[in-house]
Order: structure tokens, then sequence, then C-alpha cells
């Protein structure tokens, strides 16, 4: 299992969501792997995608996501080409509200959203 206090995250929203997943005792890895989704004529690859987090013991990607509307369609194009490509592999995509509520229901603060 990771320590959150070991990682250095992108976002105070991802650390938070790790100190969660530690205080549970749920094995996570931070961005372990990245999904290619586009390439271009030479066959490099031109987009990507790298879940939030890998839960190992659900084999389950999460991906923490802002309010911002237009960051979230992206992401959501992004996990409909994921499923498109990878079908076997699960994403879940934390929303902002999912992300505060879930905070909320074990009494944790969130931070800004991401």
């Amino acid at each position: 299992m990771s320590e959150a206090s070991a990682v250095r995250f992108g976002h105070d929203s991802e650390a938070e969501f790790a100190r969660l997943l530690d205080f549970y005792g749920i094995r996570w890895e931070h961005e372990p792997r990245s999904f290619p989704l586009a390439w271009d004529a030479e066959g490099r690859v031109i987009e990507s995608f790298s879940p939030d987090f890998y839960l190992p013991d659900l084999d389950l990607y999460i991906e923490l996501t802002t309010l911002k509307q237009s960051l979230v369609t992206r992401k959501n194009r992004k996990l409909r080409r994921i499923r498109e490509l990878y079908p076997s592999i699960r994403v879940k995509i934390f929303y902002g509200r999912d992300y505060r509520n879930l905070l909320a229901k074990y009494d944790m603060q969130a931070s800004a959203a991401r």
C-alpha cells in the first residue's frame, strides 16, 4: 500500500482521497498506468489517459474530477474511449459532488474542487 505522505499529488483532493484510502487500509497506487487513446499516422501515441488511482484489490481505476464543465466533458470523452478500446478495464469517475459527499460521509473536509 502506498502512503499518502510519500506521494507527490497534482491536487489536494488526490492527497485527501489517498488519506481516506490509507485510513481504511485500502491498497492503492497513484497514476500507475497511462492508457493510449489516439495515435498519429506513424503509430505514435498522441493522446492518453492516466487515472488518478488504481485499487489493486478491487481491480478498479479511480479518476477524481472537477465541476469545471470543460474538464468534465473532456474526461467523460476519454472515459468513453477507454471503455471502447479497453473493455476489461474498470474505471470510475468521482465528480466533484461524489467526492464531497464521500468526504462528508467520513467527516473529512474537501479542498477546493479539482
